[in-house]
This record gives structure tokens, sequence and C-alpha cells, in this order.
């Protein structure tokens, strides 16, 4: 009979885990210098272990980076091969696609 591939160990090497081994909170409370060989290995104290999250740049800015430009503070720079929009064309307004995501129902005022 073989083993799960969730229940091989090689899988989970790299993960993050909040709950650590004896072994694995003794070095990291020996690294911190709160624990000494001379205390005992039971009823060591919590180890607190926070994962970090690397939030995604918005897309806007990653064209503009590999494009060479450098985006302004707070908005992404228009490409150095755009063409800027005609005096008369008006930008879409903020609110013109709601009536289609909201299943095509509109209200009456009345």
């Amino acid at each position: 009979m073989t083993q799960h591939a969730s229940l091989k160990s090689g899988a989970k090497f790299g993960a993050f885990r909040s709950v650590l081994k004896r072994f694995e909170k003794i070095k990291e409370l020996f690294e911190k210098d709160k624990w000494t060989e001379e205390e005992s290995v039971y009823g060591l104290p919590k180890v607190k272990r926070i994962k970090f999250k690397v939030k995604k740049q918005k897309k806007e800015e990653e064209v503009a980076a590999a494009e060479g430009a450098v985006p302004a503070e707070g908005a992404a720079a228009p490409a150095e091969g755009a063409a800027a929009p005609a005096e008369g064309a008006a930008a879409p307004a903020a609110g013109a696609g709601k009536e289609k995501a909201a299943g095509g129902k509109e209200e009456k005022k009345g």
C-alpha cells in the first residue's frame, strides 16, 4: 500500500506551520536568549509565529515597470506609445456598468 501524497513529509517542508515541534520551539527560544540548557524542556513558553503575506501590485504598475516608465505617485503613467484621448471624447462614467452588473434591473423613481 502506498502513502497518500498529502501525507508525505517532503511536500510540506517549505510550508508555513503555526504549531512547532518541541525542538523547533527550543531552537527559536535559544536564539532569542529566552531558554538555556539548564532549563526543563517541559512547560515551554509560547512562541509566536507570524505569516507575512505579499500583496500583489496592480497590473498597471507592472506594465509600466516592464516598459521602463516610472509611474507617477498615486497613478500609473501612460505608456510612451499610447495615444492621448481626443478632446471631445469623455472618459466613461464610474458607474456606467452598474446596471448590467446588477442583473439588468433598473430602479423606477416616482
